[in-house]
């Protein structure tokens, strides 16, 4: 069982979707006036945070990562009250993320988890039966407590973090980045969201952004699956645009990426500072692009009481749950999912090896295991930049 990376205590805490982590970084260490505001002004933003630990622990202290570390992020689809969004008053967890980040062996690893995967939520934080469910239930039957303890249940994996964001915190994220460019192979046309995209490339944000990330209908065959794969599409475009040059040398860039995600974000009282925020931020940032892998955890079709849905593939999930415990480095086999379609990969220019001198030992080898992931793991790696295969749906 992964642990958590252990955290010198140095105070209260909070982090941000850690595939904008780094963005944090920047905004605490790059000028002391504009981090001395940040700092500040982010800290008062904090919602009150969530305690996670169900089995008896104490909570990680916060400071510097030095070991693997598990962060759970959701995504609720209620609304938040919002009838713009098509409120319809439950909380689900619509988007499950769990995030592997190491300093150890140099990896992110960014698993996703359908909403319509059957699998038994339990937990003494979990209220409703206790028997197999969609894990899309899990937020509604005790919060991000519950969705931990049912992904923990489902992986072996212990997770110390979480995280959940709402449909204003995708439309903010989006906005502080000044929008994310993606790839559009075949128009995007959804008729149950009201949402058309032309091909050819778009650079999208706001209401744009999360309407892209919402559609269903639009992509592929209209399945589930394939909205995941358009989403780790996004997610892919968004981290190389915020480890692209120029994106963190600018305060006033990273400021707005920290401030989007202190005031939109509901965390676990293990990341509700900001020297949570610096301690993520500084595990990330110097990860290579392709050591940041996004993948979909293996399922298969199945019904329960006549609904329709996936279940765990259990040999394909073991391979990427081992390799997570172990802190691998994985290589991804198999395509993105259906709703994309390959396209070119980002040359990304690697940092200089460190020298050994008197002042700089000799480095020693990097043992760090690497595993193959069966073709049946959908993924892509964020140096694919890869493109939407929409519908007319």
């Amino acid at each position: 069982m992964t642990r958590h990376g252990r955290l010198a205590r140095l105070g209260p805490v909070k982090p941000i979707l850690s595939f904008v982590g780094a963005a944090v970084a920047v905004v605490l260490v790059s000028t002391a006036s504009v981090a001395g505001i940040a700092v500040w002004q982010i800290g008062t933003s904090f919602q009150p945070g969530v305690n996670i630990q169900t089995n008896g622990e104490p909570p990680p202290a916060i400071g510097p990562i030095d070991e693997p570390v598990n962060i759970l992020l959701v995504g609720s689809d209620s609304g938040d009250g919002n009838a713009a969004y098509g409120a319809r008053g439950e909380t689900l967890n619509d988007v499950t993320i769990l995030l592997h980040i190491s300093p150890v062996s140099h990896s992110a690893i960014a698993v996703s988890l359908q909403r319509d995967m059957y699998v038994p939520i339990n937990g003494t934080a979990c209220h409703g039966n206790q028997g197999t469910r969609k894990i899309n239930e899990a937020l509604a039957d005790g919060g991000l407590a519950c969705a931990v303890s049912t992904v923990e249940s489902l992986t072996g994996l212990n997770i110390g973090y979480a995280a959940k964001i709402e449909f204003d915190g995708v439309i903010a994220m989006s906005n502080a980045v000044g929008g994310v460019e993606v790839c559009v192979a075949v128009p995007m046309h959804d008729l149950q969201i009201h949402f058309d995209l032309e091909a050819g490339t778009h650079t999208l944000q706001g209401w744009d952004a999360l309407q892209f990330l919402r559609s269903r209908h639009g992509v592929g065959d209209g399945s589930d699956t394939t909205r995941v794969s358009n989403q780790q599409l996004f997610l892919s475009a968004l981290i190389r645009k915020i480890k692209a040059e120029g994106t963190l040398s600018n305060p006033l860039t990273v400021y707005a990426i920290a401030r989007a995600a202190a005031e939109n974000m509901q965390l676990s009282t293990s990341l509700n500072s900001v020297d949570a925020m610096t301690a993520m931020a500084l595990a990330v940032k110097d990860i290579p692009l392709a050591n940041i892998s996004f993948v979909l955890y293996p399922a298969g079709p199945t019904e329960v009481d006549g609904v329709s849905g996936v279940k765990p593939i259990v040999g394909s999930a073991k391979v990427l749950t081992d390799a997570i415990a172990a802190d691998a480095q994985i290589v991804v086999t198999g395509h993105p999912g259906g709703g994309v379609v390959g396209g070119a990969d980002v040359v990304e220019t690697p940092s200089p090896s460190p020298t050994n001198s008197p002042s700089n030992p000799t480095t020693p080898p990097d043992t760090t295991a690497v595993v193959q992931l069966p073709p049946s793991i959908n993924g892509q790696v964020a140096t694919q930049q890869t493109c939407t295969d929409g519908n007319t749906f």
